[in-house]
């Protein structure tokens, strides 16, 4: 061996060998460079097999295989015995034989490992290390095994793995791409034969085709499912939990084994399996897939109009997070039975007797008698080992736990009672939150009895109050069952109530009533079916009160049916009857009115889409550059990609862009002017363009008159100003600005149009010109103009009247930077 020699003169001491091929366990590009040096410095003829099974037990990420490769391709020039090992070692991820030791338990950490070590396998084949290429025909033959397409995580695996195995080594299937001199060279230098390239591409192929063949049936199972829940739907309204999981089941399943045989497809360049009339297999139902007007439902519109509303809806606090879980009932507290015990619970164990005591409160009788039947029956069976003085302590200790309780009782009514009394002024997110937490505290079957008659006599005119308590209801639904229940049953029975009587009076409890229960189905309280079935009972008798009630059940949660998933088609048609009653019946124009605000709110007439504007890349480019990127920090990083572009294509664009100032961030102004400074070292006719641009903008301004331009005209004001500030123009154009200002139009017809007596735009216009380069003429012929100007200026207010109070603060902010100014106004005229 060529290294022979050589190595005896390395370090072989088994402490420094242990410490090196330790380090081989955590082979990054980091550490690359430091570790080869190290290994160039040590004998590793007896070590090998330890530095073959530390790498191989290394965790490689993708940046790391080509450090790793190197490390390998010392090792293996070095000791010739190190490749046959390494090469074995890998295969034990793939293969790892009888015993089963290496087998890591959890899976993902397996498919990781396979992945890791196929990648270094062919880039360890590309260099020379592994010299035969039929070393990765049992890892293919394995991991297109029909067998495995039985499991469904092992199937998405070894798609993962072919997936790349094809990526990274096109040249085994055929599929290199020609054209390039070295890289064709390179590839036929591998001597792969042509039956190993058909064996492995008919592989791939088949695999590909097996798992194609998966993927349409259970695309069938998913849309059968579909179908049948669309069934469900239409008669009971709503869906059963065990219907929903499975569905969400296979639909995730399905979207996983999808991604993963597209991926193999690409990598096959291939083109991905199309599912026959697919693009629903997300919904929970087919019913969903058309709209009553014939287009297909847009599942990309949200339900919540910002987040704060989606937060507030679907956001609920982790109440196991804030309360211990025993005052929940998810913990029983355990039952002692020699009351002595109950004494020592004091401080803070006195609230979970409260709640003992509380959750018995209704049969405290019975349970009174069964505890008296319990105590007789131990003081007979040990009647024998007690004294008569002994069973007169325990009714003393008896007596005293009964008082203690009685107290308990009577502490935490006044809590519930004082907790109550809080929870009308509850108006907020936080505030209802809190006051949830603290109901937990005081938990109690007859609480939450009490808690739920209070919330259902929330005042009639108080409606701003429902989507708070509902959020209460929603938040302590997930561990006290029972509290949603009562609520719903009595907003049931009391609109049922209310709808037999058939009077006119009312009317605000019944609009409470309805609203209430659209605020719980939007927390998916209400079951969507009890909502449809108010909206039913509403249409049947379509007349004074119901219509009020109908239209208020509509826009409390009519829109969040209309796009919810599962409710679409039903929730169309209850619109469609409205719509139609509307037209049939003369109502009021009152109730007409309600009637189309509550149908367009849930579904808003049809407009077309706003067709977005195409630029090239390069226009969006500089774009991101101007609008987005551009700020103090990057200016300079701006200026180079800047000067990178193509100029003759971009200059045109460029100054296009520089002129939309307005755009961007009004406290940037300066950048942009900045960058035309910077432009203009290396292009002396750009900033001249951008001067003539802006110069002519302002004009344009003036002549037009726009209300619709005022931003931009101020946006260009600033922008000349700091133009100048960056000494791109002379003191002149800007006087001769501020005089055009004051003077165009004046003595033409046209003056009551382009500057009326009433609009004061213009001196907001000189005074942001003045706030940005003003304070630079203070010498010398600058100075003189100014001074001249500024009487001009004082003339030309005193012409306009009383200036406005936002208008006089501009003014004198302006003033303030600029004595000169301050004394000319001084001798306006007090109005």
């Amino acid at each position: 061996h060529p290294y022979a020699s050589h190595l005896r003169t390395l370090d072989s001491s088994i402490k420094r060998n242990t410490a090196v091929i330790k380090k081989l366990k955590a082979i990054n590009d980091e550490q690359k460079d430091g570790l080869m040096e190290e290994l160039k410095s040590v004998n590793l003829s007896k070590f090998v097999s330890e530095a073959v099974s530390y790498i191989c037990e290394a965790k490689l990420r993708s940046a790391d295989i080509q450090a790793a490769v190197q490390i390998c391709s010392l090792l293996h020039q070095r000791y010739k015995d190190f490749s046959p090992c390494l090469i074995q070692g890998l295969l034990k991820a793939f293969f790892p034989g009888k015993a089963g030791d290496d087998i890591d338990p959890d899976k993902n950490s397996r498919a990781m490992k396979k992945r890791s070590t196929l990648k270094l396998l062919m880039e360890l084949y590309f260099v020379g290390i592994v010299e035969d290429a039929s070393t990765f025909i049992n890892i293919i033959k394995d991991l297109t095994s029909v067998e495995h397409l039985k499991d469904r995580e092992t199937t998405q695996t070894n798609l993962t793995l072919l997936a790349s195995f094809a990526r990274q080594g096109k040249h085994f299937l055929g599929l290199q791409k020609h054209g390039q001199e070295a890289y064709d060279e390179f590839f036929m230098g591998l001597n792969i034969t042509d039956d190993l390239k058909t064996f492995f591409k008919k592989s791939l192929s088949s695999y590909y085709d097996a798992a194609v063949a998966i993927l349409m049936s259970e695309h069938a199972s998913l849309r059968a499912m579909e179908s049948e829940n669309a069934k469900i739907l239409n008669v009971k309204g709503e869906l059963s939990d065990e219907n929903t999981a499975l569905y969400e089941k296979l639909r995730k399943s399905f979207d996983q084994l999808l991604r993963c045989v597209s991926s193999l497809a690409e990598a096959l360049d291939m083109q991905p399996p199309v599912m026959p009339d697919d693009g629903h297999t997300t919904r929970v139902t087919t019913a969903s897939e058309l709209s009553p007007s014939g287009k297909h439902f847009s599942a990309v519109e949200p339900i919540w109009d910002d987040e704060d509303t989606k937060a507030f809806y679907e956001s609920l606090p982790d109440l196991r997070v804030f309360v211990p879980g025993v005052l929940l009932g998810e913990a029983e507290p355990k039952l002692v039975d020699q009351h002595g015990k109950v004494h020592e619970q004091t401080g803070e164990h006195k609230l979970e007797q409260g709640t003992e005591v509380q959750n018995n409160a209704e049969a405290s009788v019975p349970e009174h008698q069964l505890e008296g039947k319990t105590n007789v029956g131990s003081k007979n069976r040990e009647k024998k080992d007690k004294t008569g003085k002994e069973i007169s302590k325990e009714k003393e200790a008896d007596q005293k736990g009964d008082i203690e309780r009685e107290k308990v009782r009577v502490t935490d009514g006044a809590s519930l009672d004082n907790l109550l009394q809080r929870l009308p002024r509850c108006v907020s997110r936080d505030l209802i939150d809190q006051l949830t937490v603290e109901f937990c505290y005081l938990n109690s079957k007859a609480n939450r009895k009490k808690l739920a008659r209070a919330l259902f006599n929330v005042p009639r005119t108080s409606l701003e109050l429902l989507p708070f308590y509902s959020r209460l209801v929603a938040t302590l639904s997930t561990c006290m069952k029972d509290l949603p229940s009562m609520l719903l049953s009595m907003l049931e029975e009391e609109f049922n109530f209310l709808m037999n009587k058939k009077d006119q009076i009312k009317i605000e409890t019944k609009i409470r009533n309805i609203r209430f229960i659209g605020e719980l189905c939007k927390f998916n309280i209400a079951p969507s079916g009890l909502v449809f079935s108010c909206l039913k009972a509403c249409l049947d008798d379509f007349s004074h009160h119901n219509i009020d009630v109908a239209c208020n059940l509509l826009e409390t949660c009519g829109r969040f049916l209309y796009l919810s998933q599962g409710t679409t088609v039903r929730m169309s048609n209850m619109l469609e009857i409205l719509r139609r009653l509307k037209n049939v019946k003369n109502l009021d124009p009152h109730h007409s009115t309600l009637v189309e605000n509550a149908y367009y709110l849930c579904k808003p007439p049809e407009r077309s889409a706003r067709v977005s504007k195409v630029r090239p890349p390069l226009h969006q480019y500089i774009r991101k550059l101007l609008f987005s990127d551009l700020d103090k920090t990057s200016v300079q990083h701006v200026l180079r990609q800047l000067r990178k572009l193509p100029w003759a294509e971009c200059e045109e664009y460029l100054v296009k862009c520089f002129l939309k100032v307005h755009k961007g961030k009004y406290s940037q102004v300066h950048l942009i002017a900045l960058l035309t400074a910077g432009l203009s070292h290396y292009h002396d006719d750009f900033h001249v363009a951008v001067v003539d641009e802006v110069l002519e903008e302002i004009r344009v301004g003036l002549e037009l008159n726009d209300y619709a331009m005022q931003q931009r005209q101020l946006a260009h004001m600033r922008f000349l100003g700091e133009l100048y500030n960056y000494e791109h123009i002379d003191s002149s154009v800007i006087f001769d600005t501020l005089y055009l200002i004051t003077v165009f139009g004046h003595g033409t017809l046209e003056q009551d149009l382009l500057d009326p007596p009433e609009d004061f735009f213009r001196i907001r216009m000189i005074v942001t010109l003045l706030q940005t380069c003003g304070h630079y003429f203070d010498r010398g012929s600058s100075k003189r103009k100014l001074d001249r100007f500024l009487l001009h200026f004082q003339r030309y207010i005193l012409n306009k009247g009383p200036l406005p109070l936002d208008v006089e603060f501009d003014v004198q902010i302006s003033c303030a930077l600029c004595w000169r100014m301050w004394n000319c106004l001084l001798l306006r005229p007090v109005y």
